[in-house]
């Protein structure tokens, strides 16, 4: 019925030497000393990855479909589809973007 922990058994443990070494010898003895520099680069990329994704704010669903509204997809889509038909020399004029898509997929296929 203590209410103070027993200060023995909080004391933390810090590795030394030795167990660095042991520990160093166990990895290249299970990898290999070949494989020891992509491991160290494979830890050193996902700690990078890692912290890059610390700083980075979080980003919700509902903030990603306000900032890009479906209107300007369409319109940028149309118009790179537009673009392409003027760059083959397909005429645009009254057509809808399905019957120019198609011709686009004509012009391509008998090149």
């Amino acid at each position: 019925m203590f209410l103070i922990p027993n200060l023995e058994s909080m004391v933390l443990y810090t590795l030394g030497i030795p167990e660095l070494l042991l520990i160093f010898g166990a990895i290249l003895i299970l990898f290999g000393p070949k494989k020891l520099p992509e491991l160290a680069r494979a830890l050193g990329r996902a700690r990078k990855e890692y912290e890059m994704a610390l700083k980075e704010e979080p980003k919700t669903e509902s903030s990603e479909a306000e900032s890009k509204p479906e209107k300007t997809k369409e319109k940028s889509e149309e118009e790179v589809l537009l673009e392409t038909a003027k760059k083959l020399g397909i005429d645009t004029e009254g057509k809808s973007l399905e019957e120019i898509a198609d011709e686009i997929l004509k012009r391509v296929k008998s090149n």
